[in-house]
């Protein structure tokens, strides 16, 4: 397991994918080596390693050639609690706040939605870790009118509070409520699960294309699924 007593919280500019690999890495992990044209950040036996804070496009087609002939891990955070610090140009505090947004596991369809396919490869596994964090907001006048002109600077990781693996398909079907009525839709869920509508799509598709349930059928306009019958 990753050891909690790694320097967690330190200040560097836009420091949290830096910080997690800290948090995350042993001292027996070789940090930073080249396989081939890339640089992986974190190599423990003959596991790679790949820490992502967001934008699963850019690292899309890394991870597809990698895990060819590689065991690929993705670590994938979400913040579970999130506070906003904001600043002044100098980097005086001016105030801090906890924000209303929590983030919930299921987010992680948010960026899942654009690697599916590499669920199903055997090499391949996700780690999301829930954590907490801080945003830095600068007073400087270059930022969205919806922060009032601040820009966001930095993200910091403040803690870990758990860690989730889905190493295969059949992992997933932990979003699927074990007693929901079959066949089920998009809206069964996200009744079920409390769960924004725009996430429980990305997750269907996400599950469809990873081949955990399938589509048997329409109800009007509405799609119908159900789990895979090849699945254990």
């Amino acid at each position: 397991m990753p050891n909690p007593d790694h320097n967690i919280g330190s200040i560097n500019e836009r420091s949290l994918h830096s910080q997690i690999k800290d948090w995350y890495s042993l001292e027996t992990d070789d940090i930073e080596v080249n396989i081939g044209s890339y640089i992986i950040d974190i190599i423990r036996g003959d596991l790679l390693i790949e820490i992502q804070t967001g934008n699963f496009t850019s690292i899309r087609d890394k991870l597809r050639n990698l895990v060819q002939s590689n065991k690929v891990r993705l670590v994938y955070p979400i913040s579970a609690l999130k506070w906003v610090v904001r600043i002044t140009t100098e980097g005086e505090e001016i105030s801090r706040r906890r924000s209303p947004k929590k983030g919930k596991l299921s987010d992680l369809f948010t960026e899942l939605v654009r690697i599916p396919d590499l669920v199903g490869e055997d090499n391949f596994s996700l780690e999301v870790l829930m954590i907490e964090s801080e945003d830095i907001w600068c007073d400087d006048g270059k930022g969205s009118w919806r922060r009032r002109g601040a820009s966001i600077i930095d993200r910091k990781l403040i803690d870990v509070r758990d860690s989730v693996v889905f190493s295969t398909r059949d992992d997933f079907l932990q979003f699927i409520p074990r007693n929901i009525e079959k066949p089920f839709t998009n809206k069964t869920i996200a009744d079920e699960l409390d769960m924004k509508i725009n996430v429980v799509r990305k997750m269907t598709y996400c599950l469809r294309k990873m081949g955990a349930i399938e589509e048997v059928g329409r109800k009007g306009n509405t799609l119908l699924f159900d789990l895979n019958p090849l699945l254990p």
